[in-house]
């Protein structure tokens, strides 16, 4: 699914036009963006929880050339499905 068909259910779904369903889908993003930037976690019952997790240092290799290179620390967005998701998806 497209941000687009995303963009088109929520405006049928909820009876508003397109316009009004984007700014609502930019608005949930833009929110959790914001929030996971400071670090937040964000919670949806039944749906799932947004995080920030941490992914240490680490050695790598160049596949073309086998070289060791040096992966730098760094932070990751995490996503746990809720149950319900879960049991949806079963």
């Amino acid at each position: 699914m497209t941000k687009a068909d995303l963009v088109g259910k929520v405006a049928g779904d909820s009876k508003i036009t397109k316009a009004q369903a984007e700014k609502a889908v930019d608005g949930f993003v833009a929110a959790v963006s914001a929030a996971l930037s400071k670090g937040e976690k964000v919670t949806l019952v039944g749906f799932g929880t947004f995080s920030v997790g941490t992914r240490s240092a680490r050695e790598g290799r160049n596949p073309r050339t086998g070289v060791k290179i040096t992966i730098p620390a760094s932070k990751v967005v995490k996503f746990k499905p809720g149950k319900s998701l879960s049991e949806k998806v079963k």
